[in-house]
């Protein structure tokens, strides 16, 4: 995607440690970390960047090594509540943090390095408004929609629980249902099988890219993961939630859920529980206006549309070796507000 998108890109000799099985990789992997760094030295020399941005990881160690021999400076942005174990190493090769959630702050806290709370950098709500969109995607003003989607991992629980809810799900909701590749051949047969005159009410799609952001404008209820991205969006439009944390990946996505919940924005769904009568109950909460309300502002009250502003700023302060700003500044950059 990248290099298709016109943005020079290289690629290090280290992986990502996806697997944890006994095989040849316990040994090249930290062959290919040591080559990596004289590596990332190289192209650090050739290309002379002002400032580097990472989510840290462990594929970032060795450019951030070699940034630290360069005396190059870093900004790190991490988007959990509880920062990966990876991100907890390479923090120690950063300059400035910037995270989601205060609490990754304090578990970042012993890093002794300036941390900023900017939110989760996101695409513009602005750029979009719900009428718009609504009519873009052919949704009638006054309906109310459902927004279905389980993200790139384990999107076969959502399939399975709106295939088995969609006679009743669509006589109380309009659905837009992002399925993924697997599921949309499925999604489709199950439209067909719909009365006519119901069949309109299900959009089923494999992925929404650009239209995702007309998806959300229009949207009055969202049904999905607890990644750090969806959850930022979801707020920044100010809608209700559904969260099904992704049960694994060390548990990040229920902690990143549970800050949402708290807030009153959201409820929990547990990956298990996560079936057709479960995705019912769920769209009850269309038919409560007050509670529907009170959860819209809610999410609202989360949102920072400025995100990805604020993140620009340090690194450009970083870059430019000027002082960081205060998080008072970022903080209303972030939010969208004046500064």
């Amino acid at each position: 995607m990248v290099p298709t998108a016109g943005i020079p890109f290289r690629r290090l000799l280290v992986r990502s440690l996806r697997s944890v099985e006994l095989d040849i990789h316990v040994v090249l992997d930290p062959i290919r970390l040591s080559l990596s760094v004289p590596q990332a030295v190289v192209v650090l020399l050739l290309r002379r960047p002002a400032a580097i941005f990472t989510t840290g990881g462990y594929v970032a160690l060795p450019v951030l090594l070699a940034a630290a021999a360069l005396k190059v400076p870093v900004v790190m942005w991490d988007g959990n509540v509880v920062p990966g174990r990876s991100v907890r190493v390479t923090a120690r090769l950063a300059g400035c943090l910037a995270v989601s959630f205060e609490s990754t702050c304090r578990a970042l806290d012993r890093q002794r390095r300036p941390c900023f709370v900017t939110g989760t950098p996101i695409r513009d709500p602005r750029q979009v408004g719900r009428a718009e969109a609504r009519k873009a995607l052919g949704i009638p003003p006054k309906a109310r929609l459902m927004l279905i989607f389980g993200g790139s991992q384990a999107v076969r629980r959502f399939n399975s629980a709106v295939a088995q809810a969609l006679p009743r799900l669509v006589d109380r909701t309009y659905v837009i249902h992002v399925t993924g590749d697997a599921g949309y051949d499925e999604a489709v047969t199950g439209r067909g099988a719909l009365p006519a005159d119901l069949r309109d009410r299900y959009r089923p799609e494999r992925f929404l890219v650009h239209d995702m952001a007309l998806a959300l404008a229009a949207a009055d209820l969202v049904v999905g993961r607890a990644g750090s991205s969806t959850l930022a969006e979801v707020a920044a439009f100010g809608l209700p939630m559904i969260v099904v944390p992704y049960p694994h990946a060390a548990g990040h996505q229920r902690r990143n859920a549970e800050e949402m919940v708290r807030s009153g924005a959201a409820r929990l769904v547990e990956d298990a529980d996560f079936d057709a009568e479960a995705l019912l109950a769920s769209a009850s909460i269309l038919g409560d206006r007050a509670l529907r309300d009170a959860m819209a502002a809610a999410s609202l009250n989360l949102a920072r549309p400025g995100a990805a502003d604020a993140v620009a700023d340090l690194v450009m302060a970083a870059a430019e070796r000027r002082p960081l700003p205060d998080a008072a500044q970022v903080e209303a950059l972030s939010r969208g507000l004046p500064a």
